[in-house]
């Protein structure tokens, strides 16, 4: 099965210096039956206006990655470790109790677009506290995973995050490991085809899409497309 859930649909936000859409309960967007997706417990793409900052604060025991779409952004901790990422990078934080949190826009001039996901920590686990990745142009790249496989970041968790980027008319086949997947439009329009079933949606940006049972995936780009599939096993 894979079920759409488009932009329009999402949680959104307009506080001047923050703009945002929400696919999972977050701040004042509540949605009780939408409270994550597995071990996906937040997926939010924001805008922050030149200048503005995300004040430190703490977090329950999960993994943070941030993608930066635009601009340059600073994430720091409340024990002096920072990191510096620009468009194209990603920075992993691996939040730690009783260590604040805190996010800037580097910029006096230009707004910061990012994609921010939290995922679930297993207790046991403990990994680098700041990691970081240069994304490059490859058409698929394995951004994420346990094990830091590929060179990729390194989770507490069984998830694989994978960033794809494609050309019109390309497409990739993805293997799923598990019963669950998520599948999100960062730009571009997308063919999303299960390889257990007949199912398949259609997204355009911003769309999003919840994969079940589904061994695999095809993703076909019938625009430039930039787009995470996010593989959530447990």
């Amino acid at each position: 099965m894979i079920k759409s859930r488009t932009a329009q649909e999402c949680g959104k936000a307009d506080f001047g210096w923050l703009q945002a859409r929400y696919t999972f309960s977050f701040g004042h967007y509540f949605d009780p039956e939408l409270m994550g997706y597995a071990s996906l417990r937040v997926l939010n793409q924001e805008i922050l206006a030149p200048g503005a900052s995300f004040q430190p604060r703490t977090y329950p025991r999960v993994d943070i990655l941030n993608l930066v779409l635009q601009g340059e952004a600073e994430y720091r901790d409340s024990e002096g470790r920072s990191v510096r990422i620009n468009a194209g990078e990603a920075a992993l934080l691996s939040t730690q109790p009783n260590i604040s949190y805190s996010e800037h826009n580097l910029s006096q001039t230009k707004p910061l677009t990012r994609m921010q996901l939290w995922l679930d920590a297993c207790p046991s686990h403990e990994n680098p506290l700041i990691q970081k990745i240069d994304i490059g142009n490859a058409s698929r790249l394995l951004l994420a995973s346990p094990n830091g496989e590929e060179n990729s970041l390194q989770l507490r968790q069984q998830v694989w995050i994978h960033h794809i980027d494609l050309q019109a008319g390309e497409q990739q086949d993805f293997k799923i490991h598990g019963p669950r997947a998520y599948l999100q439009s960062i730009h571009g329009r997308v063919d999303a085809h299960g390889g257990g079933s007949h199912s398949q949606q259609q997204l355009v940006c911003g769309d999003g899409a919840f994969i079940h049972q589904e061994p695999s995936l095809t993703v076909k780009a019938t625009t430039p497309l930039r787009a995470l599939l996010i593989d959530l096993p447990v």
